[in-house]
């Protein structure tokens, strides 16, 4: 799709996992049935936001004192994708997520989606919940799991014919949400409904939000503002 010269609204990139979708009792049902089958302790839900990383072998080492090896983490990273997506049908999306999307698509306002889920059960899902028309571009992850976004946004950005990355907002979840959108020279705006805490997120030096609609008011704002190269989230 291909936008004016002049974008008077900011460009939204929205994460999946933890802000449109809430799955995170999902995600730590499925990550404690993983614990569990390898012999690691539950985790509780305060637990996990507070040590929750990306790239996700460091939140392994946070709990187990050591990084896993390859063969290792190749086995927690299967173990905890087929206990997900057996649990999936439980999750829904974050409370006003499709109203806000269809309502954005209806005043002509652009959004698009890029996550680390997989891009081959990302289309699908998003069928499911009937919000795969409110997007100008989809992009889930492709390759080994585990890794970080940054990569990912970019090449997404790249992708996406006319929207300019300093009036682009990312909304998401994680801490690795913020640095991908510097990595790209966007913007971003955090959400308190996934997978970190609220102090782990103001880390990042980005607004912190607590519903969806917050977050895309905030955005909103922060594109109609100068968009200054020292304002980026340091990697």
């Amino acid at each position: 799709m291909v936008l004016g010269r002049k974008q008077k609204s900011a460009h939204i990139v929205w994460d999946w996992n933890g802000t449109l979708l809430h799955d995170i009792h999902t995600v730590l049902d499925a990550t404690n049935a993983a614990f569990d089958e390898l012999g690691l302790p539950a985790i509780t839900l305060e637990r996990y936001r507070e040590l929750y990383c990306v790239p996700v072998p460091r939140f392994y080492e946070r709990l187990i004192g050591r990084l896993p090896t390859d063969s290792e983490w190749e086995l927690m990273d299967e173990t905890f994708h087929r206990h997900y997506w057996a649990r999936i049908a439980d999750a829904a999306l974050a409370e006003g997520a499709a109203e806000l999307l269809a309502a954005r698509q209806a005043a002509g306002r652009t959004q698009s989606l890029c996550s680390l889920a997989p891009h081959e059960r990302l289309l699908p899902l998003l069928r499911t919940y009937g919000v795969d028309g409110h997007f100008v571009r989809v992009d889930g992850a492709v390759g080994p799991s585990g890794g970080g976004k940054a990569a990912q946004m970019v090449r997404h950005l790249a992708a996406l014919s006319g929207v300019e990355p300093g009036r682009t907002v990312v909304i998401g979840d994680a801490v690795d949400d913020a640095l991908a959108a510097a990595h790209a020279g966007a913007r971003a705006v955090l959400f308190t409904g996934g997978s970190h805490s609220r102090a782990s997120l103001e880390e990042a030096g980005v607004p912190v939000v607590d519903t969806l609609h917050e977050a895309v008011e905030t955005a909103e704002q922060l594109a109609a503002q100068p968009w200054e190269e020292s304002a980026r989230v340091q990697a």
